[in-house]
């Protein structure tokens, strides 16, 4: 039996908590009645906390108690994942405030434990802009008190007392919050913190401890039953609006919390505490998204910004209720109908090249996929996929990004693909199959340039390979022959070329018979791409 918790016994802890939370999150989930219907508190509290056990994970071991809880509180604020990942958040950083001032005292010992769900109680109350009685901060704050008053100050003890008394207090909150008696459920934010005291309390004591059931059956529940009314009087907002925000200015912080109350409700702007890059996490419901993300740029720097229809989530949430649903699968960014259409019909699924950040973070939330690989079409999409890659991992999203410079490229990575294989493997094969497919364009002059080749004039047809022009003609069929041609000169069995939205007439058919007359050996595949930016597009494997 533990009489501290010291690094390693943290780490575990976060490991167990994202086992006991998988295992517990349909059930949380189904309980998610207030303040929207949105079936999502047990899927955040597991997205929040997979990141903050990934965050320590890459933490060095060796670093004490009081860091790795740091590292742990920060990792879950940066992937909140709605209201109630941002209160996860505070609770992991009260723990590690506390037990930071108490480092030359016994750390997370008994004492320490009860200051850390106290300061817990204070951070996670003062994050919630209008705080009500029957939610997770009741059981917070019955648990903090029964940790201060328990009769010994032995860790386990003050843990079972906590325990205890927040499984005590979770049943009541049907009696403290109308719309949970109107559901006859509990309130899913206690759930998820009666889940991880239960875990910590396994952690102490070395034995499994008995997860407390749900008091009584979850009914049948129609719309009109689980729509609460707002305490606030405000009507229904549509969006939930998350995003971090890089700020070290205090004043400008609290004008932004008092904007966002103005604009909606559930508002809660939280912050990573002292540190040498302090970040908050905003999180709003409300119906004008954009003045949401504008005040929080005039409150700082915002980023990772999340938007989320709750009409959209409650239907998917229906449809199945598990974070992912499959294993595996390949994302492709591209331009143009014919060419998305040609990577679907492969089985991969399509974002839009020039896409930002949060739109690919949320194509890849909504993959529900284990494991994506994603495919970039062009050099200046890498940015763009390796960003939302690195956040999407965050969230315990396994996304790997291979270099495709070229859809023609990603093309070929994706026919080799095998997702019977081992990931690492599959990686690899399609990377080298990317690596060695030659990538050529054909483009037209937007102005006077100069060129490795000499100097173009406007509405001149340019043929590059990879990115270097080559050739300059004014003829577009004539340069698409001496474009193929100059790839084939080291040699190439397939040529596969994608048609752009302003191609001329006829150039495939003119090239299959030039390849057929010059080129015998050479297979020829033509699509009709419709990307925008290119009269073709060519790769030669």
């Amino acid at each position: 039996m533990l009489q501290a918790l010291d690094e390693s016994a943290v780490r575990r802890w976060a490991y167990a908590c994202c086992d006991t939370l998988a295992r517990h999150r349909e059930e949380i989930d189904e309980l998610n009645v207030f303040p929207v219907p949105d079936n999502d508190t047990g899927t955040n509290l597991l997205a929040t906390m997979r990141a903050a056990y990934d965050a320590i994970s890459r933490h060095a071991e060796g670093s004490g108690t009081a860091e790795v809880l740091a590292v742990l509180a920060r990792g879950a604020l940066v992937g909140a994942r709605g209201n109630s990942g941002v209160i996860l958040s505070q609770l992991l950083r009260g723990m590690a405030e506390s037990v930071a001032d108490l480092s030359g005292a016994g750390g997370a010992t008994g004492p320490g434990l009860r200051l850390a769900l106290r300061r817990a109680d204070e951070l996670a109350t003062a994050a919630v802009s209008d705080p009500m009685p029957g939610t997770v901060l009741s059981v917070l704050h019955t648990a903090a008190d029964a940790a201060e008053s328990s009769a010994s100050g032995e860790l386990a003890d003050v843990v079972a007392a906590a325990t205890d008394a927040a499984t005590r207090a979770l049943a009541e909150t049907p009696h403290q919050l109308a719309v949970l008696a109107r559901a006859g459920v509990v309130d899913a934010g206690g759930r998820g913190l009666v889940v991880l005291l239960e875990t910590l309390q396994a952690v102490v004591t070395g034995r499994a401890v008995d997860p407390v059931p749900v008091p009584g059956p979850v009914p049948a529940r129609s719309a009109p039953l689980l729509r609460a009314v707002r305490e606030s009087g405000s009507s229904e907002y549509e969006y939930e609006v998350m995003y971090l925000l890089d700020s070290t200015d205090e004043d400008r912080v609290a004008r932004l919390r008092a904007e966002l109350g103005g604009l909606g409700d559930c508002v809660a702007v939280v912050g990573s505490g002292s540190g040498a890059a302090p970040v908050f996490s905003v999180h709003v419901h409300c119906t004008d998204i954009g003045a949401a993300v504008e005040a929080g740029v005039r409150g700082g720097r915002p980023h990772r910004i999340t938007v989320i229809r709750f009409a959209d989530q409650a239907a998917a949430a229906r449809e199945d209720a598990r974070l992912f649903v499959t294993d595996a699968t390949v994302l492709a960014m591209v331009g143009g109908d014919g060419i998305a259409e040609l990577f679907r019909g492969e089985g991969a699924l399509t974002a839009p090249g020039t896409c930002t950040v949060a739109e690919l973070l949320a194509v890849l939330a909504g993959s529900r996929a284990r494991r994506v690989t994603v495919l970039p079409g062009a050099t200046a999409a890498h940015p763009i996929a390796e960003a939302a890659a690195a956040q999407a991992r965050d969230a315990g999203q396994d996304v790997i990004v291979v270099p495709t410079r070229s859809p023609v490229q990603a093309l070929a990575a994706l026919a080799v693909h095998d997702p019977a294989r081992r990931a690492g493997d599959d990686v690899v094969a399609m990377a080298e199959a990317a690596a060695a497919t030659r990538r050529g364009e054909l483009t037209v002059a937007a102005a006077e340039a100069l060129t490795w080749v000499g100097r173009c004039q406007a509405g001149d047809v340019l043929g590059l390979i990879d990115d270097e022009v080559v050739l300059i003609d004014t003829d577009s069929v004539a340069a698409a022959r001496l474009l193929i041609d100059r790839m084939l000169s080291s040699g190439g069995e397939l040529v596969t070329v994608l048609l752009g939205r302003d191609a001329p007439d006829g150039v495939g058919d003119e090239l299959a018979q030039h390849l057929h007359a010059v080129h015998p050996e050479v297979e020829l595949a033509v699509y009709p791409g419709g990307q925008p930016q290119s009269l073709l597009l060519a790769g030669v494997e």
